[in-house]
């Protein structure tokens, strides 16, 4: 069936995925053709898996380090080298939705999440390096993020606003886009630079498939995100966001990421039919979209009322919603730290390796 009805009801379906084989193999080009992928995310725990678990960038890896690379240079290198590619297989839809669409995102080094000064340069260095207008920068939405994707934005740059889990924390994003886009315009800037707001969605169910009952089981991330939508569609109302509507800006879009189930009894499409809604971007791995496109059952079921009935029991069952929503966030952060020291520990590895066998 493809993912035709999604795009119908006006959301986008991205790839949370890439590697040097989805890249050189075709796949990538045929999602976009066949079935109607627009766009791309990564993180660095896909990155890790990427180059951890295949050979495809030994040579790049080898050639590299002979010209002097090592550690987070050399993995940006072999990032932007990927997603530059991604970039340009999305750049038609870019340019066919007037810049709506069409994004692949790279994420600034984790290990600066509580450092707002050098994310905000390391966030202009990259967007500078990889020369591509649907090339969002990934900042988490940390409290020291939040300025640094404030000034980021200011400075033009499209922004994906990454780790947040709650309601609470996309508001704060979502305020801190806008301010900046309000900076540009008070600077006589044009306030036209893109950002989304991304809400992992199925974490909050792997945090409490030990303590809830079975029928409450898979349930608390589509409710947390049902708030998270009530919040989004406050913000396309609010009167600050309008007026920078009217001089020109585009309103930041949700995109739900974190979308493949956790829970191998759980439909594979959960997270994905549970969330089809308009001015939205669902960003899945590989596996979700291949059972998207097969079997994906979209219609709007986004019901912030029953979601809420839903929460009591969740707050009646003991689940502290605010603490685990920062809990979550927190443990975010050091998850994608994890992952970059790994995959600087396997690019270490590998370069010993060949320059050894050379």
């Amino acid at each position: 069936m493809g993912t035709k009805p999604f795009a119908e009801l006006g959301q986008s379906i991205w790839l949370d995925d890439i590697s040097r084989s989805l890249l050189d193999d075709g796949r990538l080009e045929r999602y976009v053709g066949e079935l109607d992928v627009t766009g791309l995310t990564s993180n660095p725990a896909i990155f890790q898996a990427s180059i951890g678990g295949s050979n495809a960038y030994d040579e790049r890896i080898g050639q590299l380090t002979a010209e002097g690379l090592d550690g987070e240079p050399l993995l940006f290198e072999l990032m932007l080298e990927d997603l530059k590619r991604a970039a340009d297989a999305f750049a038609g839809v870019h340019e066919r939705t007037c810049g709506v669409d069409g994004f692949v995102s790279l994420e600034v080094s984790p290990l600066l999440a509580h450092d707002t000064d050098a994310t905000v340069t390391q966030a202009a260095e990259l967007h500078g390096r990889a020369g591509k207008p649907n090339l969002f920068v990934k900042i988490p939405g940390t409290p020291e993020g939040l300025p640094a994707i404030e000034r980021t934005i200011h400075a033009g740059i499209p922004v994906n606003v990454t780790l947040l889990f709650d309601e609470p924390q996309f508001r704060a994003a979502n305020a801190a886009v806008r301010r900046g886009l309000e900076l540009r315009v008070a600077d006589g800037l044009a306030p036209d630079v893109a950002s989304v707001a991304s809400v992992f969605v199925s974490r909050w169910d792997k945090a409490v498939a030990d303590e809830v009952s079975d029928d409450l089981k898979n349930r608390l991330g589509v409710d947390i995100m049902n708030r998270v939508w009530s919040a989004y569609l406050e913000a396309l109302e609010d009167t600050s966001w309008r007026a920078l509507m009217n001089s020109g800006a585009r309103p930041q879009r949700l995109l739900w990421a974190s979308t493949g189930t956790k829970d191998p009894s759980a439909p594979a499409t959960l997270y994905v039919d549970e969330l089809a809604a308009a001015l939205t971007v669902n960003t899945m791995p590989e596996k979700t979209l291949l059972a998207t496109a097969e079997s994906g059952a979209p219609g709007p079921r986004l019901d912030a009322a029953a979601a809420d009935a839903e929460l009591e029991r969740f707050a009646a069952a003991g689940v502290d919603i605010a603490a685990l929503g920062q809990k979550l966030q927190d443990d975010g952060v050091v998850l994608f730290a994890d992952a970059w020291r790994g995959v600087l520990e396997t690019l270490a590895d590998k370069a010993a390796q060949l320059a050894a066998g050379s």
